[in-house]
C-alpha cells in the first residue's frame, strides 16, 4: 500500500489544479503556439502526476501531434535555446529563460509516438502515432499516463490513472503482459516507482513482472544502472527494494542481492542478511546530512556500500564446531564482488572504485572496543579511508543493528571515542595526508643516491615511522634514514 495519506480523486484534481496553474503561463502559451500552427499540445507524464501530488515540475514533458521537425521550429521560436539530442526518438527540448526574476522554464516536447522491442535487440523501435490516447497507452503506468491539453488545461485520463494515484497503485495502462515485452525496463520501473512514491503494485501487474522477470536480460546495462540508481537514491528505498527481490527482478540484474537471503547472520540477530542489509541501508540514509554537510542526501555511493556490504558472506560462510557460523574475510571477497558486479552495470569508475573499497573497510572498526588503538592505528584508519573517512563513520554507525540496547550503546559509545581521537590528531597533526617528513629529493641528498628503486624503498619507511611515531621533524627523520641505511648496507 502507499505510504502517503491518500486522497480521493475530487481532492486530488483540486490540488492539481492549483499547481498546474502556477505552471500554466509558460505551458498555455506554448500551446497556444501549436493550436494556432494547427497542431495538438498536452502536458503528459511525471509533470501531470506531480501535479496530483502537490509538487510542480521545473522541467515540463509535453506530447504532440506535430511532426520533430515542425516542433523544432516552434520551439525555436517560442523558446531562449533549443536542442535535438532526442529528434530521432521524436524528443526536441528547449528553454525559456525566466522574466522579472522566475526560473528558467525548461521543456520537452515528442511527438506522439509507439514503440516497442524486437525480441532480440536492447534498443527499442520507434514508431510515431496519431492520438494522445495512443501514445498514453505506451506509457509505463497509468499514474504516468494522464495528460492535460493545451491551452485548454482539459484533463485527459483514458486508463484511470487519477484513481490508481489516489489509492497508491501501480498498474500498466494496458495488458502488463503486452507492455512489458515491448519494453521490460518498465518492469524495473516498478520498483523505482515503488521506492519513490511508496505505491504497491497491482497484482495482475506484478504476477506478469514475475513471469517476465528474465525478459530484463535484453535491456542494457546503462538503462538497468540508470533505473537502479534512482531507486537507491529515493526517498524509501527499501520498498523498491523488495520489489526487485520479491518478483525475481533482482536475480537479473543484482543477484547478489536475493542471495543474502540465504545466509543466516552469525549472530541470529535478523532473520537473514537481506534483513539486515536493508536495516543497514535504512540506518546509512538517516545519517546523510543535508547539502551544506559531510556526505549530502542522497549518496549513492554509501548507499550502494550500505547494501551491498556482506555480499561476501555466501562465499565465505563456514560452520563451526559447536553450531557457530562464520564469514572469514568476507570484507574482502565482498569488495571484489561488489566491483565485478558495479562495472557490469555500467557505473562510473569512480562509484565502483569508491563503493568496493568502502565494503572492504568496514570490518575495520571492528575491535577497537575490545583495546586501545594506539595512535598509529587510527592514523592508517584514517589513512586508509582517505577522502571515504565521513562515509566510513557512517557506514560503520549504520551496520550496528542489534537489538541489545546495552550492546549498541557501547559500540556507538566506543566510536564516538574513535572519532574524538581522529579529531584530536587533527589538532596535533596533518593525518589527512599523511607524507614521510623528507620527500623523495630529500631522500637522495641525505643518502647519496640516484633515483630508483631504493629512492621509493626508503620513502615507505620514512612513512612507516610516521605512521608508528606521529612528526619526526626533518633533521631525525635524516638520522632514522640513515641508520636504516646504514643497517641495510652492513
Amino acid at each position: 500500500m502507499s505510504t502517503a495519506e491518500p486522497l480521493p480523486p475530487a481532492a486530488l484534481l483540486r490540488r492539481a489544479l492549483g499547481v498546474l496553474t502556477e505552471m500554466a503561463p509558460a505551458a498555455i502559451e506554448l500551446g497556444e503556439v501549436f493550436t494556432a500552427a494547427g497542431h495538438e499540445l498536452a502536458l503528459v507524464g511525471g509533470p501531470v502526476r506531480d501535479a496530483f501530488l502537490g509538487r510542480a515540475s521545473a522541467d515540463l514533458d509535453f506530447a504532440t501531434s506535430a511532426s520533430p521537425d515542425e516542433t523544432q521550429r516552434l520551439l525555436a521560436r517560442w523558446g531562449d535555446a533549443h536542442w535535438d539530442i532526442g529528434k530521432e526518438f521524436g524528443t526536441i527540448g528547449a528553454r525559456r529563460f525566466g522574466r522579472d526574476g522566475a526560473d528558467d522554464v525548461v521543456v520537452e516536447v515528442t511527438t506522439y509516438r509507439t514503440d516497442e522491442y524486437d525480441p532480440s535487440s536492447r534498443k527499442p523501435v520507434v514508431a510515431f502515432g496519431d492520438t494522445l490516447d495512443g501514445d498514453l497507452s505506451r506509457r509505463d503506468f497509468t499514474v504516468n499516463a494522464m495528460a492535460v491539453r493545451l491551452p485548454d488545461l482539459t484533463f485527459v485520463d483514458p486508463f484511470g490513472g487519477l484513481t490508481d494515484l489516489a489509492a497508491g497503485v501501480l498498474r500498466t495502462p494496458i495488458e502488463p503482459e503486452r507492455s512489458f515485452d515491448d519494453d521490460p525496463l518498465r518492469m524495473l520501473r516498478a520498483a523505482r516507482f515503488a521506492a519513490q512514491l511508496g505505491f504497491s503494485v497491482e497484482d495482475a501487474t506484478r504476477a506478469a513482472i514475475e513471469q517476465m522477470a528474465s525478459r530484463l536480460d535484453i535491456v542494457s546495462a546503462e538503462r538497468v544502472q540508470a533505473e537502479l540508481t534512482k531507486l537507491l537514491c529515493a526517498a524509501s528505498p527499501r520498498e523498491g527494494l523488495r520489489v526487485l527481490v520479491d518478483t525475481g527482478m533482482a536475480d537479473q540484474v543484482l543477484p547478489e542481492l536475493p542471495a543474502l537471503r540465504l545466509e543466516i547472520d552469525e549472530h541470529h540477530r535478523h532473520k537473514d542478511v537481506y534483513e539486515h542489509s536493508l536495516i543497514v541501508l535504512d540506518q546509512a540514509i538517516a545519517q546523510e546530512t543535508g547539502p551544506d554537510g559531510a556526505v549530502p542526501a542522497p549518496d549513492l555511493v554509501l548507499r550502494l556500500a550500505a547494501l551491498l556490504h556482506d555480499i561476501g558472506k555466501p562465499a565465505t560462510r563456514r560452520f563451526e564446531p559447536g553450531g557457530g557460523v562464520s564469514f572469514h574475510h568476507h570484507e574482502v571477497v565482498g569488495a571484489k564482488l561488489v566491483a565485478k558486479r558495479l562495472r557490469a552495470l555500467k557505473f562510473e569508475k569512480h562509484v565502483v572504485k569508491d563503493v568496493a573499497r568502502l565494503v572492504e573497510l568496514h570490518l575495520r572498526f571492528h575491535g577497537y572496543g575490545d583495546g586501545a588503538w594506539t595512535d598509529s592505528a587510527v592514523r592508517r584508519y584514517v589513512t586508509d579511508a582517505g577522502p571515504l573517512l565521513e562515509r566510513l563513520h557512517r557506514l560503520t554507525r549504520a551496520d550496528c543493528t542489534t537489538r541489545n540496547k546495552r550492546k549498541a550503546k557501547g559500540l556507538s559509545d566506543a566510536y564516538t571515542d574513535l572519532e574524538q581521537r581522529i579529531a584530536q590528531l587533527r589538532e596535533q597533526e596533518e593525518i589527512d595526508a599523511i607524507r614521510p617528513d623528507l620527500d623523495g629529493t630529500q631522500i637522495m641528498a641525505v643518502l647519496g643516491i640516484a633515483p630508483g628503486r631504493q629512492v621509493g624503498e626508503a620513502y615507505q619507511h620514512l612513512l612507516a615511522l610516521r605512521m608508528e611515531h606521529g612528526p619526526l621533524g626533518e633533521e631525525r627523520a635524516a638520522d632514522e634514514l640513515r641508520a636504516w641505511w646504514g643497517a641495510r648496507q652492513g
